[in-house]
């Protein structure tokens, strides 16, 4: 690999930032906010990460805003529609819904001590505010990591070295909290089973598979398919966690997933003009070429020359390629 870029300070330097805004910060605010709410107001919530990010990108200059395009427009209402939808999953409830006629409780609650499923109204307001700031980190991530590859385009290698630093900076996290060494043991429990399938499926597997996916399709292909996520932990958690489901959360949830598509209109009409723009400047109007009795390519080159006595006279040199 002789073209592979060196391994510098500022690029360690953006790989700590990485782990600590995509990695640490950011998974330890979700679990905090899964905690205090529920799967599905969490899935819900995740989905205004291209929102947060779209606002970050235009406050530092990386991204034009361009409200008088249509593209620009729809990225402003997407973002407006997004956050009120998660303005509505937060402060609202609503007739309760019930989709199953029977339920399967995995966790066994059995009506003993509080359950995520049925969170307070400060619990929400609190994990609703721990998830959009973990929104607000991972768009963090999503920029500082824009900038790293454009001196470091390495994916693999960047990536480990962002699972790297989140991965040290998650043990010192965890050593000055948990200072109960029982909580460390796992034994084969859920808990087990909860860390291998979060690091083999979810940290291994499933970014190897989207790494893959936008490689071939592109980004925004990938992000169309991040709203049937919150389809799929809302069905399932109303069945093996018996979560209660609330009208509002429905509208809420159907707000913000519709404000995400919007700005993913507006995204990719405002790439497909930037495509199009790019071609057109690139089009050029191929020299005239001749051909020699050999077969052989001439090029006629026009050299225009001023007379002071004349007027504008144009000699053609022939010269053999």
């Amino acid at each position: 690999m002789e073209n592979r870029p060196k391994l510098t300070w500022t690029i360690l330097f953006q790989a700590f930032l990485c782990g600590l805004f995509g990695g640490a910060l950011s998974q330890n605010l979700y679990i905090e906010s899964l905690a205090l709410t529920s799967a599905t107001f969490v899935s819900a919530m995740t989905n205004l990460i291209p929102v947060t990010t779209f606002i970050f990108a235009v406050c530092l200059r990386m991204e034009k805003l361009a409200f008088g395009t249509m593209a620009g427009k729809a990225k402003v209402f997407g973002t407006l529609i997004g956050l009120g939808g998660a303005m509505l999953l937060t402060f609202y409830k609503g007739v309760q819904i019930n989709i199953w006629p029977t339920h399967f409780d995995l966790v066994h609650h059995g009506g003993h001590g509080p359950s995520s499923s049925h969170p307070g109204s400060a619990n929400t307001l609190s994990g609703a505010l721990l998830a959009f700031a973990c929104c607000i980190t991972y768009a963090l991530w999503l920029i500082i990591q824009a900038k790293m590859s454009k001196k470091f385009p390495c994916p693999y290698s960047s990536t480990a070295l962002m699972c790297t630093m989140g991965a040290m900076q998650s043990v010192v996290y965890a050593v000055c909290l948990e200072r109960d060494w029982s909580q460390w043991k796992l034994d084969w429990n859920i808990r087990l089973l909860t860390v291998a399938y979060a690091g083999i499926i979810v940290s291994g597997l499933t970014c190897t598979m989207v790494t893959w996916c936008v490689r071939i399709k592109g980004p925004l292909y990938g992000s169309i398919f991040n709203p049937l996520m919150l389809v799929l932990v809302a069905l399932a958690e109303s069945l093996f966690l018996e979560a209660k489901l609330y009208l509002a959360s429905i509208l809420g949830a159907v707000l913000i997933v519709l404000g995400l598509y919007v700005v993913l209109w507006g995204k990719g009409k405002e790439m497909k003009m930037m495509k199009d723009q790019l071609a057109a400047s690139r089009k050029e109007v191929p020299p005239s070429t001749i051909c020699s009795p050999q077969g052989e390519p001439v090029q006629i080159i026009v050299d225009s020359t001023n007379n002071s006595n004349n007027s504008n006279s144009n000699q053609n040199n022939v010269e053999g390629l």
